[in-house]
């Protein structure tokens, strides 16, 4: 595989990571933070946004999924993918840790 199949597995697993707290509040109907509320990441975002935010980082994982040719026969890949997962499960655990408290 080529250098960059490797960014897209680690990509890939932090957009679809970010798809589970959109999803869920979304599907909810709670207002959650996105890259479209005031201010960005901070502010809350309807759930109908909140849903189509997480649609959209499903489609573009799915697609770095692809890319990345990630199989459980490639150990690397799926390695990284997981990084990818646990890197944004974190960064999201910090960033939005004050919602709970609003």
């Amino acid at each position: 595989m080529k250098w960059y199949n490797y960014i897209a597995c680690f990509f890939a697993g932090f957009f679809l990571a970010n798809v589970v707290p959109h999803y869920v509040n979304g599907i909810s109907g709670d207002y959650f933070p996105t890259p479209f509320a005031n201010p960005p990441g901070k502010g809350l975002s309807s759930p109908t946004v909140n849903v189509l935010w997480a649609l959209l980082n499903l489609v573009i994982g799915y697609l770095l999924f692809r890319v990345g040719k990630i199989s459980r026969t490639n150990k690397l890949a799926l390695l990284i993918f997981f990084i990818g997962i646990v890197a944004c499960s974190i960064l999201l655990s910090i960033a939005f840790v004050d919602k709970v408290h609003q």
